[in-house]
């Protein structure tokens, strides 16, 4: 979790390195999406199933012209037997395009932000000890066409979710008006998207019954032609027969999903508010009518992406160090709870660094300092000794930050790192492991 925003550091472990300015967003992103063509194109961590889903969409296709409509267009004059392949053809082409236009691009996205939103009653001039300690609330609530909705803060993204988001656990990423996640595309179903996969779904649909119908008339043909059985005329076309089970199969799938999404796309739902919220037992605040439902998705404008992936990373600007007596808290803090959505525990990587920091602040002061200083050029000590250099690089090899070591500790009880100890023995004599001596524990790991 959070108190304060961290400062911008220049160090590999804050991400920021000098050669920032030359790389796109696209390649510090934080989600699991892949990218292709330098950004151009963005999918899903499973953009592999994408490979399944075109070979079950070409493979029976590419059987239906060779051993289908290839027959057929001998049997019919005036070129008709010719448009049955090439419909079969442009049809397929088609579908492939709906596809791509449905995982390849951004679904919706929403940009994280690079720190928490201050909270509500924050005007930023309180600084100090006197900070009261704000704490962001975990919902709120909002009017929506004259009902009230509730959002959620996401902790992953540090932002409050508009109406009709939601985090997607598998691409990591707040996308708006969220529909569902579909493993076929290998891509989030959302606001800038949903058109195209509900169009690539009703033409995979149209497909199958297409390759259905036309295997049925071939098999008739051979009746007609040969003046034999149907169970007959069936053993002498089986790449017919396969074909009308592949597609029979197929179009239960398809065709239930096609029905489903007319019925959501009739009532303004998605499908992820209706498996959740059950608007048939409450209003439905986006629901403007079945006519303007329809006129919304499928000829309302594209909205444009939020994010621009080619851009290069532009540099955050240094925030200045609250005390660890106020700040922001994030609405998890000291909880321990896990996100619900998304499965994890939000982390933030730079508190204990904040942490450290503004507790040197706290502990420094003039005559300290100089008592310190003095004693440092007496004792030979102005840089780190060999063997403290060597016991805080093992500390950090280990995982473990030797300015760190203070977490946990209360007041009135000191617990002192090995490495504090060896320092301060270094310094001049052992040190007082009392409430006491707590300024210059502080100010030795500050030095550290």
């Amino acid at each position: 979790m959070y108190v304060v925003p961290p400062p911008n550091r220049s160090d590999p472990l804050s991400g920021s390195t000098n050669g920032s300015d030359e790389l796109r967003v696209y390649q510090t992103w934080k989600g699991s999406n892949k990218f292709f063509l330098q950004g151009r194109f963005i999918f899903g961590p499973d953009v592999r199933s994408l490979a399944l889903t075109i070979f079950l969409i070409v493979a029976p296709v590419a059987v239906f012209c060779v051993f289908v409509a290839k027959k057929l267009m001998d049997d019919f004059t005036n070129h008709w037997g010719v448009s049955i392949m090439v419909i079969a053809v442009v049809f397929t082409f088609y579908d492939l395009i709906l596809l791509l236009l449905t995982s390849g691009r951004d679904p919706g996205i929403i940009p994280r932000n690079a720190h928490p939103p201050e909270p509500e009653g924050y005007d930023g001039s309180a600084e100090g000890a006197q900070t009261p300690q704000l704490r962001l609330p975990r919902i709120k609530e909002v009017e929506v066409n004259g009902t009230t909705v509730k959002i959620k803060y996401c902790d992953t993204c540090m932002l409050y979710r508009p109406p009709r988001c939601s985090h997607c656990s598998i691409c990591n990423n707040c996308v708006e008006r969220f529909d569902h996640h579909c493993p076929w595309v290998g891509q989030c179903i959302g606001l800038r998207n949903y058109r195209f996969f509900f169009m690539f779904v009703f033409t995979t649909t149209l497909l199958c019954v297409y390759v259905f119908g036309f295997c049925w008339v071939y098999i008739k043909r051979i009746m007609d032609t040969e003046d034999i059985s149907i169970w007959k005329a069936m053993i002498k076309t089986p790449a017919s027969i396969v074909l009308i089970v592949y597609t029979f199969i197929a179009v239960w799938f398809v065709g239930g999903l096609t029905a489903f999404h007319l019925y959501l796309i009739s009532t303004n739902q998605t499908t992820y508010e209706n498996f959740r919220y059950r608007y048939d037992r409450r209003a439905n605040p986006y629901n403007k009518g079945v006519v303007d439902n329809f006129k919304e998705i499928f000829y309302g404008p594209t909205a444009p992406s939020k994010n621009k992936f080619r851009a290069k990373v532009a540099r955050e600007p240094v925030l200045p160090t609250r005390s660890v007596a106020g700040g922001f808290v994030s609405p998890n803090m000291g909880k321990g709870v896990e996100d619900i959505e998304m499965g994890r525990k939000a982390v933030w990587g730079d508190v204990g660094a904040v942490l450290d920091n503004t507790e040197g602040q706290l502990s420094d002061n003039d005559g300290l300092n100089n008592n310190n200083n003095n004693h440092n050029k007496d004792s030979g000590l102005g840089e780190t000794s060999p063997e403290i250099r060597t016991t805080v690089d093992e500390g950090d090899r280990a995982g473990i930050h030797p300015r760190r070591s203070s977490w946990g500790r209360k007041s009135g009880s000191w617990e002192m790192s090995p490495e504090v100890l060896a320092l301060a023995s270094r310094m001049g004599g052992e040190p007082n492991r009392t409430a006491g001596s707590s300024s210059t524990v502080r100010s030795t790991e500050h030095k550290l």
